[in-house]
């Protein structure tokens, strides 16, 4: 059959939506290799993958290698890869916060960094707004939810940067950047004993209350880590491949700069066209078989997200189009189920206030695409590099 699928990273990232439609159309359970992993590409399917965790399974790892977990001890072991009951139980220790009424607080601090960065490219003009808005956002409301001190973030940042680089690319790229891994395994261990000590209003400090029996010292630097690896990268695709959709579309940024009302709804089609988090895998529990393809059990299924998110099937003849004003009924973008993104809230709020603020403040912006680059990572479609002029 010609409909093959291949990671991408970097440039390869720039139009993948010609070959998921393909896939879609012609082989939905894709099988890879000789029966290396398949690839699950219809919104029917990787919709009822999502939410059947008994089958799908999170416990041996997100990517398709075999040997996904042998990095992690059992302690360290990161929420996203349990299943319930056991995800369940430690999801409800770091869920509250993150909840729709918990997170609306937050937005007078969020709008006052995003319109702070927004001076900042009005006095330059022209940016590379990857690194003067979308990256650095993300990362201080993962600083913040964590308790990271304000003095601290300089540091955290530059961690976080290199860590996320790493984990998108490849094992080289964790031992070229193994010094930041240490640095932050270290700073983490010492956020623990300062929060034991001086208790704060965040995640770290929650989890710590919870006790060694129930939340290890080892279980909460994972945490951290799935937070930052989690929590950064895709928000910064989503708002990237955002600004460049509506620099495309000009009509439809005109529909939000004359009603920004409309700006929420807005960002369930963005997400839903962006997708950050284009696939992860599961692990099969047992036999499945869809559309006369039968996946076996202890094999991993890759569900590619981002093709589901396009499916006409669900979307209609317009799905691969922009359209602000589309009504929505579900999308995978943020997951489903028991492994519904715990950051959803936090990452809409953010998509949200940073639309509005840089629409209402430069509503003539353009992007320059023949320049730009897409960062390496054989999950998260992000760009690294986004010229940005204000007028």
């Amino acid at each position: 059959m010609a409909v093959k699928f291949a990671y991408r990273s970097g440039e390869t990232w720039a139009e993948p939506w010609d070959d998921y439609r393909a896939l879609r159309n012609e082989d939905p359970v894709h099988e890879v290799g000789d029966g290396e992993f398949w690839v699950l590409s219809r919104f029917d399917d990787v919709f009822a993958a999502a939410r059947d965790t008994d089958t799908y399974s999170s416990a041996n790892g997100l990517t398709t290698a075999p040997d996904d977990m042998a990095s992690f001890g059992d302690e360290a072991r990161p929420i996203v890869m349990m299943d319930p009951p056991e995800h369940t139980a430690m999801r409800r220790l770091v869920s509250r916060p993150m909840t729709p009424r918990q997170v609306a607080p937050v937005e007078g601090q969020v709008r006052a960094f995003v319109a702070d960065k927004l001076d900042a490219v009005a006095d330059a003009g022209d940016v590379d707004i990857v690194q003067a808005l979308f990256k650095p956002l993300p990362s201080y409301l993962v600083a913040h939810y964590l308790g990271v001190p304000p003095e601290d973030r300089v540091l955290f940042d530059r961690w976080t940067e290199r860590i996320v680089q790493a984990t998108a690319e490849s094992t080289a790229a964790y031992g070229q950047n193994q010094s930041a891994f240490l640095e932050l395994f270290e700073y983490a261990t010492g956020l623990i004993e300062r929060r034991k000590a001086e208790p704060g209003d965040d995640l770290v400090t929650g989890l710590v209350a919870e006790g060694e029996d129930v939340a290890s010292a080892m279980w909460i630097v994972g945490f951290i880590f799935t937070m930052i690896t989690g929590g950064n990268d895709t928000v910064t695709g989503m708002l990237s491949s955002s600004a460049v959709l509506l620099d495309r579309h000009r009509d439809q940024r005109q529909l939000l700069i004359d009603d920004p009302s409309a700006i929420p709804n807005a960002v369930e089609e963005l997400l839903r066209l962006t997708s950050p988090v284009q696939n992860l895998a599961r692990t099969l529990t047992r036999d499945v078989t869809l559309h006369g393809v039968t996946i076996p059990e202890g094999k991993k299924a890759l569900l590619l997200f981002a093709s589901a998110n396009r499916d006409e099937r669900e979307f209609g003849p317009t799905a691969g189009e922009l359209d602000v004003k589309r009504k929505i009924d579900k999308i995978v973008a943020l997951g489903y189920g028991a492994h519904h993104c715990l950051g959803a809230s936090v990452a809409r709020l953010q998509c949200r206030v940073a639309l509005e603020e840089l629409l209402g403040r430069f509503p003539d912006y353009s992007v320059d695409e023949e320049t730009a680059r897409f960062a390496s990572g054989w999950s998260t479609r992000r760009y690294e590099y986004l010229p940005f002029s204000a007028n």
